[in-house]
């Protein structure tokens, strides 16, 4: 997959696709089967399958103080629109002179002159130009004028209604990942580098690989049963395990962060790139009267953690 970042600056070989375009935050359910949609238009017309987002993200762009509601990463969605397949990331810088376009301005500068797009695919909500002012009708007119085509894909509806990034922020806030992942077609993943804590899992029997939440809509605070992917170095590989999300009030006030134990796992995983799944909320975070009673409870989440992941045979 090439990843382009610059509309004003597009080689010929990466020009000539048909592109979704969207925020992708999480590459659901819904934005899978939009993105199905335009690898089959890309087939019929002989192109290269596109991705058009965003970078920042527009809400973050406009509203950086607002708190965390972003679902993954750049770098994580990267790696999931890898997986299914993308040919071009068109994974655009969103600024002052981006935000300030008018839809046609949009249309003609970017998709049309820019990345030459043969093909643009849009969920049936799509949005764009200054202020919003852009919508569906809007794209369809500016393709005719402008030659390039336009399909409008229906928003996908599940079992609980709309699928949706706040739906699944919904789900996450409220301690249930297994409906969250039955939105998003995978699980809830957490991806960052390890980084170095103060090493009292260790001392207590569970060390654990520490990851920065920072940026991220933060899943209720708690342990959960998890499913590990170490993605690079010696120990690559697919693992089981217990993690603490949140501030770990026994220690005192902290940053909120990720800290996961791997069953079964000896080695050093400082500075090593994890994915981790969210499969099974456990319990809330909880302050204990003494060290031996915090461990006898996370002996208790482990046992327990173990006996749900039995039955987990996949780790996307």
């Amino acid at each position: 997959m090439r990843i382009i970042r610059d509309y004003t600056y597009v080689s010929d070989a990466d020009k000539g696709a048909a592109a979704a375009i969207g925020n992708f935050d999480g590459v659901h359910l819904g934005h899978r089967s939009v993105i199905d949609l335009t690898r089959a238009k890309a087939d019929q017309i002989g192109a290269p399958l596109g991705i058009m987002t965003f970078e920042p993200h527009p809400r973050q762009y406009f509203a950086p103080s607002a708190p965390p509601f972003r679902l993954m990463s750049s770098e994580a969605r990267t790696h999931r629109l890898e997986k299914l397949g993308v040919d071009r990331l068109y994974e655009l810088n969103f600024n002052a002179v981006m935000s300030g376009f008018t839809p046609e301005e949009f249309a003609a500068n970017v998709i049309r002159d820019g990345l030459g797009l043969k093909h643009v695919v849009v969920g049936a909500d799509f949005c764009f130009g200054k202020g919003r002012a852009g919508d569906v009708d809007d794209l369809k007119h500016f393709g005719n004028e402008m030659g390039f085509g336009v399909t409008i894909a229906d928003l996908l509806h599940g079992d609980k209604g709309e699928v949706s990034s706040t739906a699944i922020r919904n789900a996450l806030s409220e301690g249930r990942p297994r409906d969250a992942a039955a939105m998003l077609g995978h699980w809830h993943r957490i991806e960052g580098t390890v980084i170095g804590g103060d090493q009292r899992g260790r001392e207590l029997g569970y060390p654990t690989a520490n990851m920065s939440i920072d940026g991220l809509h933060p899943p209720k605070f708690g342990v959960y049963a998890v499913l590990a992917d170490v993605l690079e170095g010696p120990h690559k590989g697919s693992y089981h395990g217990a993690a603490s999300m949140g501030v770990r009030p026994m220690f005192g006030e902290n940053k909120p962060n990720l800290e996961t134990f791997l069953f079964d796992f000896s080695g050093d995983l400082y500075s090593t790139p994890l994915s981790i799944g969210l499969v099974e909320y456990l319990r809330p975070e909880e302050k204990f009267d003494s060290l031996d009673a915090l461990i006898k409870q996370m002996d208790a989440d482990c046992l327990r953690a173990r006996e749900i992941l039995a039955g987990e045979t996949t780790t996307t």
